[in-house]
């Protein structure tokens, strides 16, 4: 059931990752001050892969110069986890929230992200699970839902990747989040057809919020924030 706290949901379209990261750290900062509620940043990223704090060089299977050449960015950044990729198709959340309204409990608050993709998931009667020690959500054994987030003075950033239809075969540049031998998988890929990435943030914006306990309220852009 949500609470009177506002959640502002914000539909970013197609943006690239280092701009995205540049408008995270400005809401971070805002959230920090507490001039704006927890925000729900809702993408999809130009095509990039990206290293966490745990590393990950030794998980990239092709030379650099290869993965550029396929038009594909790198970046090393201060998320946790490994090493992943995103790209069209995949839905990138990234909530800004202050913890100190959610327990100071970071692993609670994973906990309850995996939860808000296992919601979004079964709406479309697919079992998503979360295992243990493998942050992120699963089905029959293949990832669907990466996660990876930083927190610093008890506010997020970073956030989720869940994949709607996205190009596997960027995959095959990397052991996606250092886990060799698994697969990645997709909901259209589950399902057999497609599905409208509008509808999948709309309700991963809902699930959010619900799993959260927020009032969800939908920004038109963040020019609403003066940015």
């Amino acid at each position: 059931m949500a609470g009177n706290e506002q959640l502002d949901c914000i539909d970013l379209g197609r943006i690239g990752y280092r701009e995205a990261l540049e408008l995270q750290k400005e809401l971070f900062d805002r959230r920090l001050s507490g001039r704006i509620p927890d925000t729900l940043l809702l993408l999809e990223h130009d095509p990039v892969i990206t290293i966490g704090t745990a590393g990950g060089d030794e998980n990239i299977l092709v030379d650099e110069a290869h993965v550029r050449a396929a038009g594909i960015e790198m970046h090393c950044t201060d998320r946790g986890g490994n090493i992943t990729y995103h790209g069209p198709g995949q839905l990138v959340g990234y909530p800004i929230f202050d913890l100190r309204g959610h327990g100071k409990d970071v692993h609670l608050f994973l906990r309850n992200l995996e939860r808000s993709v296992i919601d979004v998931l079964a709406h479309y009667g697919i079992r998503g699970e979360a295992v243990p020690k493998l942050t992120g959500v699963w089905v029959g054994g293949d990832k669907i839902c990466s996660i990876g987030v930083a927190v610093r003075r008890w506010i997020t950033y970073h956030g989720f990747a869940l994949n709607v239809s996205p190009d596997f075969r960027h995959w095959s540049f990397i052991h996606p989040c250092g886990l060799v031998g698994k697969e990645v998988t997709s909901i259209e890929r589950v399902l057999g057809r497609p599905v409208e990435m509008a509808e999948i943030k709309t309700l991963a914006a809902e699930k959010v919020a619900e799993v959260f306990g927020l009032r969800m309220e939908w920004k038109e852009t963040v020019s609403g924030y003066g940015l």
